[in-house]
Protein backbone atom coordinates (compact mmCIF):
# COMPACT_ATOMS: atom_id res chain seq x y z
CA UNK A 1 0.00 0.00 0.00
CA UNK A 2 2.45 2.62 -1.19
CA UNK A 3 1.93 6.05 -2.42
CA UNK A 4 2.70 7.43 -5.55
CA UNK A 5 3.01 11.54 -5.75
CA UNK A 6 0.19 11.90 -8.19
CA UNK A 7 -1.48 15.66 -7.41
CA UNK A 8 -4.11 15.69 -4.74
CA UNK A 9 -7.37 17.39 -4.73
CA UNK A 10 -9.08 16.54 -1.06
CA UNK A 11 -9.06 19.42 0.90
CA UNK A 12 -6.58 19.59 3.77
CA UNK A 13 -8.73 20.40 5.85
CA UNK A 14 -11.17 18.10 5.20
CA UNK A 15 -9.52 14.06 6.45
CA UNK A 16 -11.08 10.59 7.43
CA UNK A 17 -10.80 10.18 11.45
CA UNK A 18 -7.53 9.58 13.09
CA UNK A 19 -9.01 6.05 14.29
CA UNK A 20 -12.64 4.29 15.02
CA UNK A 21 -14.32 1.24 16.29
CA UNK A 22 -16.00 -1.44 14.89
CA UNK A 23 -17.29 -4.79 15.52
CA UNK A 24 -14.84 -5.52 18.46
CA UNK A 25 -12.07 -3.89 15.94
CA UNK A 26 -9.87 -0.50 16.69
CA UNK A 27 -9.16 0.75 13.12
CA UNK A 28 -6.58 3.53 13.75
CA UNK A 29 -3.51 5.66 12.70
CA UNK A 30 0.04 3.85 12.64
CA UNK A 31 2.13 5.01 15.89
CA UNK A 32 5.60 4.38 16.25
CA UNK A 33 5.02 1.57 18.48
CA UNK A 34 3.39 -0.36 16.10
CA UNK A 35 6.81 -0.98 14.21
CA UNK A 36 7.10 -4.29 15.69
CA UNK A 37 3.43 -5.84 14.80
CA UNK A 38 3.50 -4.34 11.40
CA UNK A 39 6.46 -6.09 10.72
CA UNK A 40 5.89 -8.81 12.03
CA UNK A 41 2.66 -9.23 10.27
CA UNK A 42 4.47 -8.15 6.99
CA UNK A 43 6.60 -10.89 7.30
CA UNK A 44 4.14 -13.70 8.55
CA UNK A 45 2.14 -12.60 5.45
CA UNK A 46 4.63 -12.30 2.74
CA UNK A 47 3.86 -14.94 0.53
CA UNK A 48 0.28 -14.01 -0.05
CA UNK A 49 1.06 -10.14 -0.22
CA UNK A 50 3.97 -10.88 -2.75
CA UNK A 51 1.75 -12.93 -4.61
CA UNK A 52 -0.79 -9.32 -5.79
CA UNK A 53 1.20 -6.75 -4.21
CA UNK A 54 3.78 -4.62 -6.61
CA UNK A 55 5.19 -2.93 -3.64
CA UNK A 56 6.53 -6.28 -1.81
CA UNK A 57 8.37 -7.81 -4.67
CA UNK A 58 10.98 -8.88 -1.75
CA UNK A 59 10.34 -9.41 2.06
CA UNK A 60 10.76 -6.25 3.81
CA UNK A 61 13.53 -5.25 5.80
CA UNK A 62 13.09 -4.46 9.24
CA UNK A 63 14.68 -0.95 8.45
CA UNK A 64 12.45 -0.76 5.53
CA UNK A 65 9.30 -1.52 7.91
CA UNK A 66 10.71 1.48 9.78
CA UNK A 67 11.08 3.68 7.33
CA UNK A 68 7.59 2.79 5.55
CA UNK A 69 6.14 3.31 9.32
CA UNK A 70 8.03 6.86 9.82
CA UNK A 71 6.39 7.76 6.29
CA UNK A 72 3.24 6.85 7.37
CA UNK A 73 3.43 8.81 10.57
CA UNK A 74 4.71 11.79 8.28
CA UNK A 75 2.32 11.75 5.26
CA UNK A 76 -1.09 11.89 7.55
CA UNK A 77 -1.51 15.12 7.34
CA UNK A 78 -0.43 15.36 3.53
CA UNK A 79 -4.33 14.53 2.42
CA UNK A 80 -2.88 12.11 0.15
CA UNK A 81 -2.99 8.98 2.05
CA UNK A 82 -4.14 7.78 4.81
CA UNK A 83 -2.78 3.98 6.44
CA UNK A 84 -4.34 2.87 9.63
CA UNK A 85 -3.62 -0.36 11.31
CA UNK A 86 -6.94 -2.75 12.10
CA UNK A 87 -6.41 -3.88 15.82
CA UNK A 88 -8.66 -6.66 17.58
CA UNK A 89 -10.07 -4.10 20.48
CA UNK A 90 -9.18 -6.20 23.29
CA UNK A 91 -6.32 -7.83 22.76
CA UNK A 92 -4.24 -5.07 20.47
CA UNK A 93 -3.27 -7.62 17.71
CA UNK A 94 -2.78 -6.11 14.28
CA UNK A 95 -5.42 -8.16 11.90
CA UNK A 96 -4.75 -6.37 8.99
CA UNK A 97 -4.05 -2.91 7.27
CA UNK A 98 -6.39 -0.71 5.22
CA UNK A 99 -5.97 2.75 3.66
CA UNK A 100 -7.39 5.38 1.90
CA UNK A 101 -5.48 7.17 -1.12
CA UNK A 102 -6.69 9.99 -2.89
CA UNK A 103 -5.64 9.22 -6.41
CA UNK A 104 -8.30 8.64 -8.39
CA UNK A 105 -9.09 12.01 -9.38
CA UNK A 106 -11.84 14.47 -8.10
CA UNK A 107 -14.38 13.18 -6.00
CA UNK A 108 -13.02 9.96 -5.49
CA UNK A 109 -10.84 8.36 -3.00
CA UNK A 110 -9.57 4.89 -3.00
CA UNK A 111 -9.39 2.06 -0.45
CA UNK A 112 -6.78 -0.54 -0.12
CA UNK A 113 -6.35 -3.42 2.20
CA UNK A 114 -4.57 -6.41 3.28
CA UNK A 115 -5.03 -8.95 6.04
CA UNK A 116 -2.67 -11.18 7.78
CA UNK A 117 -2.38 -14.28 7.24
CA UNK A 118 -3.48 -15.75 10.67
CA UNK A 119 -6.49 -13.74 10.10
CA UNK A 120 -8.35 -14.48 6.71
CA UNK A 121 -11.28 -15.28 6.16
CA UNK A 122 -12.82 -13.59 8.92
CA UNK A 123 -14.41 -10.76 8.16
CA UNK A 124 -12.15 -8.17 9.19
CA UNK A 125 -11.59 -6.63 5.98
CA UNK A 126 -14.92 -6.93 5.21
CA UNK A 127 -16.16 -4.93 8.58
CA UNK A 128 -13.21 -2.72 8.34
CA UNK A 129 -13.84 -1.48 5.06
CA UNK A 130 -18.10 -1.14 5.64
CA UNK A 131 -17.31 1.09 7.91
CA UNK A 132 -14.51 3.03 6.47
CA UNK A 133 -16.67 3.26 3.16
CA UNK A 134 -19.27 4.60 5.20
CA UNK A 135 -17.30 7.48 6.77
CA UNK A 136 -15.67 8.26 3.60
CA UNK A 137 -18.54 9.04 1.78
CA UNK A 138 -19.98 11.23 4.52
CA UNK A 139 -16.92 13.33 3.90
CA UNK A 140 -17.74 16.72 2.03
CA UNK A 141 -17.05 16.17 -1.66
CA UNK A 142 -16.62 13.10 -1.57
CA UNK A 143 -19.10 11.18 -4.36
CA UNK A 144 -17.45 8.02 -4.89
CA UNK A 145 -15.14 5.39 -3.07
CA UNK A 146 -12.93 2.91 -5.54
CA UNK A 147 -11.74 -0.45 -4.72
CA UNK A 148 -9.28 -1.65 -7.45
CA UNK A 149 -7.77 -5.16 -7.82
CA UNK A 150 -6.44 -7.85 -10.16
CA UNK A 151 -9.05 -9.51 -11.96
CA UNK A 152 -7.96 -12.79 -10.69
CA UNK A 153 -7.85 -12.07 -7.29
CA UNK A 154 -10.69 -13.48 -6.37
CA UNK A 155 -10.48 -12.84 -1.95
CA UNK A 156 -9.86 -9.29 -2.87
CA UNK A 157 -12.71 -8.77 -5.50
CA UNK A 158 -14.98 -10.44 -2.60
CA UNK A 159 -15.35 -7.51 -0.59
CA UNK A 160 -16.38 -4.76 -2.66
CA UNK A 161 -19.11 -7.40 -3.76
CA UNK A 162 -20.21 -7.97 -0.35
CA UNK A 163 -20.32 -4.37 0.30
CA UNK A 164 -22.76 -3.15 -2.47
CA UNK A 165 -20.13 -1.89 -4.92
CA UNK A 166 -20.14 -2.19 -8.59
CA UNK A 167 -17.71 -2.98 -10.67
CA UNK A 168 -17.57 -0.47 -12.98
CA UNK A 169 -14.98 -0.63 -15.26
CA UNK A 170 -12.10 -3.68 -16.23
CA UNK A 171 -9.15 -1.98 -17.77
CA UNK A 172 -5.61 -2.79 -18.83
CA UNK A 173 -2.81 -2.49 -16.01
CA UNK A 174 0.60 -3.24 -15.72
CA UNK A 175 1.69 -7.20 -14.65
CA UNK A 176 3.83 -6.13 -11.35
CA UNK A 177 3.36 -9.10 -9.22
CA UNK A 178 3.83 -12.76 -9.96
CA UNK A 179 -0.26 -13.38 -9.92
CA UNK A 180 -1.61 -10.46 -11.66
CA UNK A 181 -3.31 -11.29 -15.01
CA UNK A 182 -2.89 -7.03 -16.32
CA UNK A 183 -6.32 -6.77 -16.23
CA UNK A 184 -7.67 -4.31 -13.05
CA UNK A 185 -11.04 -4.50 -12.05
CA UNK A 186 -12.50 -0.71 -10.72
CA UNK A 187 -15.37 -1.60 -8.30
CA UNK A 188 -17.47 1.70 -7.00
CA UNK A 189 -19.58 2.53 -4.36
CA UNK A 190 -21.33 6.15 -4.74
CA UNK A 191 -22.94 8.40 -2.15
CA UNK A 192 -26.35 7.89 -2.06
CA UNK A 193 -27.90 10.74 -3.36
CA UNK A 194 -30.85 12.65 -1.55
Amino acid sequence: METNQQPQWLPRDVSPPEQFAVDGMLVRRWTADDEQAGYEAITASYEPLHAWMDWISEPRTRQEHREWIERQLASWPSGFSYNYGVFDAAAGTLLAVIGVHDRVGPGGLEIGYWCHIDHTGKGVITRAARALTDILLALPGVDRVEIHCDEANERSAAVPRRLGYRLDRIEDDTIAAPLETGRAMVWIKERERA
